[in-house]
């Protein structure tokens, strides 16, 4: 089963559109959601949370249409957002009393125990806390209504290291029972190394893929080689590629396909998350 399905999804502005995207994120899983700023991760989200309307397009949630049925989607999910919106005058123990009301699996116990695991004072005021400790307070409230599903869009931005490990360490343990999903969309990709089961990368409005991290990880390839090796043929099997005046370096989606050509004259290596993304994004050759 799948905990969102998107089918056929299209929004247009000025400057950006998205055509026709389809992808399921399953259920029981954390799915990393990849992509630099600014090519639809963020707008995705929010026509998922019902904030922005597509121009076209199907959204299930937990196997409920969205919007239509859209109150009691939002009963059973959370969304832990860089964009951290409370009322700035209340008081931490304020906003989780004011916020208690809207969930009928509200757990105040638990609200207390993530207020005292994250350090924060319940009659501190909103106002006085930094960018990470409201974070924190957003993650505390997400967490305390048994949530099946969280949606996290760019969740670490401002966070200590320490806080950061502790924050994922948490959604690793929440995933020991197989009713939670998460979604987590960032730019940071290490913190996905650490705990993606799936990973999906979106480029200008466009999935390049939804599929198991450690298989992207096998399947795509770092070639690093002689300029010699280089022909017009050979460059169009490479996503992205970098040639300097000593060599060459590049990202093949076919591991496989790369040993075959280049065999021992070039050095083949593991990619990361932020190098498919990297050489994805930058695409065509830049001499150096």
């Amino acid at each position: 089963m799948n905990a969102i399905e998107i089918n056929n999804l299209c929004k247009s502005y000025p400057l950006f559109s998205m055509d026709n995207l389809s992808v399921n994120f399953k259920k029981g899983y954390i799915t990393g959601l990849i992509g630099p700023n600014g090519v639809g991760k963020s707008t995705l989200i929010k026509m998922i949370l019902g904030m922005i309307t597509p121009d076209a397009g199907t959204i299930r949630i937990l196997g409920n249409s969205m919007p239509e049925q859209e109150v009691d989607i939002k009963q059973r999910i959370s969304i832990v957002s860089d964009d951290c919106f409370f009322y700035e005058h209340l008081t931490i123990k304020e906003t989780g009393k004011m916020i208690a009301p809207f969930y009928s699996h509200w757990n105040d116990q638990k609200f207390k125990s993530f207020l005292e695991q994250f350090q924060l004072s319940p009659s501190k005021r909103v106002q006085d806390l930094s960018k990470g400790m409201k974070i924190k307070l957003a993650l505390a409230i997400a967490l305390s209504h048994e949530a099946e599903l969280l949606i996290m869009d760019e969740p670490t931005s401002g966070l200590d290291p320490v806080f950061r490990r502790e924050m994922l360490d948490l959604l690793a343990d929440m995933m020991q029972n197989d009713n939670h999903s998460i979604l987590f969309s960032t730019h940071i990709t290490t913190d996905l190394d650490r705990i993606a089961d799936y990973t999906a990368f979106i480029h200008n409005g466009r999935l390049i893929f939804n599929e198991a991290k450690d298989e992207v990880l096998e399947r795509y390839a770092i070639v690093k080689g002689e300029m010699q090796l280089l022909d017009t043929d050979i460059r169009k099997e490479f996503v992205g590629l970098r040639e300097t005046s000593v060599g060459f370096e590049g990202m093949v989606d076919n591991r496989s396909r790369a040993q075959e050509l280049f065999g021992s004259h070039a050095l083949l290596e593991q990619p990361t998350l932020e190098d498919i993304m990297y050489y994805t994004a930058k695409g065509v050759s830049v001499h150096a």
